[in-house]
């Protein structure tokens, strides 16, 4: 039965829940304090996606409820919201009439009082990019103005899901620094992690869910013995079995080679004379600040960026430009990164997703044959995935979203594996499961890795090389060792 649904706070609450149940999600009691910081953890598989989807719809007629509390100002920020932006932004595209790149909407019309909020736009660390189109902004630069756009809007309530994804480690202080300022202003937050890293020293209650069910709730210190680290499928190791031998020799071979390197979007430069190499089996980290340019070098390795035909660059030995198509230097890639997960705009399920691997595809447009189904199967069950290969991979959460899009690029084992950020969204489990996986693919010597990440508990002993970014005015300066 129906309870009645509320837009305003009693006494000290300001998040009230009681009695809820929509079919997929289920919360007997949860209340959330005026004078407390909440952090809602799960993991991948815990139904997190769903309790972030219930306070974007909470009228859904399938609801039950004997008492729901919520702010009418409660502002959602999250991955969809990112992904619907950008698909605004790639359907108003005009830059097949301009003769031009369309840099789309400038970030700063996304934001209202522009004045009265400078100094918060500063603390983000948003402020060169104001002129920049949203499409040009990383991952973490386009949620961090979400973020400040529900703030300049004049939410009071806020709800993040997964903030710290993509922010590198100066920006996640800043951020933890921003999120007391608005607690100062008496705006609340509640954050929604997949990550108990994640959790930050200002949080100071915890609720778990797991399985679509909100399992327990209550003070941090008292919710640590709770909370019980869940598994992510089975060991990734095995898939190797599926696949065989596959020893790859050549150490030494050239895979990539940019000479006295440059990029840029517009007038912003974003590197500038930067030669990079790398060789088979030489694995490669990279690392810096958001907006270094780290994604913009992936970008042109993988063509996805415009300069990558300006460039001296080599490819498998070949220079970029002399007659070789997109497709056949995608042949012997495997890519995940925030960008292509923004691509995937597409209809498909997950199992289409993962085969299109094969084909370099965002999309299904070939005819698989069986075994490539199979090994597609295969990987979901890796993944913990099985059950949902017939989802529509649009309505997946963020985090099984990743978790195929990972498995679409290690499918097909290629000679280079392009991976920017591919954590994003993954539980501590799933997070753990890909890195023994990688550190495997290093052992067996099959793929040579490129990996951009922020996180220190990525930095294996495996990369051999590790190339460091900094930012002095917008020009970044690469440096490896």
């Amino acid at each position: 039965m129906k309870g009645q649904l509320k837009n305003s706070v009693e006494g000290s609450l300001w998040l009230d829940m009681e009695g809820v149940d929509d079919g997929n999600l289920q919360v007997s009691r949860f209340a959330a304090r005026k004078d407390e910081t909440w952090c809602v953890f799960g993991d991948n598989r815990s139904g997190l996606n769903r309790f972030v989807d219930f306070f974007r719809r909470p009228n859904n007629p399938s609801l039950s409820y004997s008492k729901l509390i919520i702010p009418a100002d409660l502002a959602v920020v999250s991955f969809k919201d990112q992904q619907e932006l950008f698909e605004q932004e790639v359907r108003n595209d005009q830059s097949d009439f301009l003769n031009r790149i369309d840099p789309g909407t400038p970030a700063r019309e996304f934001l209202t009082h522009l004045e009265e909020n400078k100094a918060l736009i500063e603390q983000f660390k948003l402020g060169h990019v104001l002129n920049s189109g949203y499409r040009q902004l990383s991952s973490g630069e386009s949620r961090k103005l979400l973020i400040l756009r529900a703030v300049t809007d004049g939410a009071t309530h806020l709800l993040i899901e997964n903030p710290y994804d993509g922010l590198d480690v100066d920006s996640c202080v800043e951020f933890d620094r921003i999120m007391q300022l608005l607690l100062e202003r008496s705006i609340m937050v509640l954050l929604v992690l997949s990550s108990r890293s994640d959790i930050p020293d200002w949080c100071s209650h915890l609720a778990w869910f797991d399985k679509g069910r909100l399992v327990s709730s209550g003070m941090r210190a008292e919710m640590g013995a709770r909370i019980v680290d869940g598994s992510a499928g089975d060991d990734w190791g095995q898939i190797l079995d599926t696949l065989g031998s596959r020893e790859a020799d050549g150490d030494g071979e050239d895979l990539v080679r940019l000479v006295n390197g440059q990029a840029r979007y517009g007038d912003r430069v974003i590197f500038s004379n930067f030669d990079f190499s790398v060789t088979r089996g030489q694995h490669t980290l990279i690392s810096g600040p958001n907006g270094a340019g780290k994604s913009t070098l992936l970008g042109l390795i993988t063509g996805d960026h415009p300069d990558c035909y300006t460039n001296e660059l080599y490819l498998f030995g070949r220079r970029r430009g002399t007659g070789e198509s997109i497709w056949q230097i995608k042949q012997e890639m495997g890519i995940v990164s925030p960008a292509l997960h923004r691509e995937h705009y597409i209809p498909g399920n997950a199992l289409q997703i993962v085969v299109s691997g094969f084909f370099d595809s965002i999309g299904l447009y070939c005819r698989p044959a069986d075994h490539q189904w199979e090994l597609a199967r295969s990987w979901l069950g890796v993944i913990g995935l099985s059950g949902l290969q017939s989802k529509p991979f649009r309505s997946l959460g963020y985090g099984e979203q990743r978790l195929v899009l990972i498995a679409r690029a290690l499918i097909k084992m290629p000679k280079i594996l392009v991976l920017d950020e591919p954590s994003h969204g993954l539980d501590d489990a799933n997070r753990s499961h890909l890195l023994d996986f990688l550190e495997l693919v290093v052992e067996k010597r099959i793929s040579t890795i490129l990996y951009v990440s922020h996180r220190r508990d990525e930095f294996r002993q495996f990369f051999r090389q590790h190339i460091r970014f900094d930012r002095s005015q917008d020009l970044c300066s690469p440096a490896s060792s």
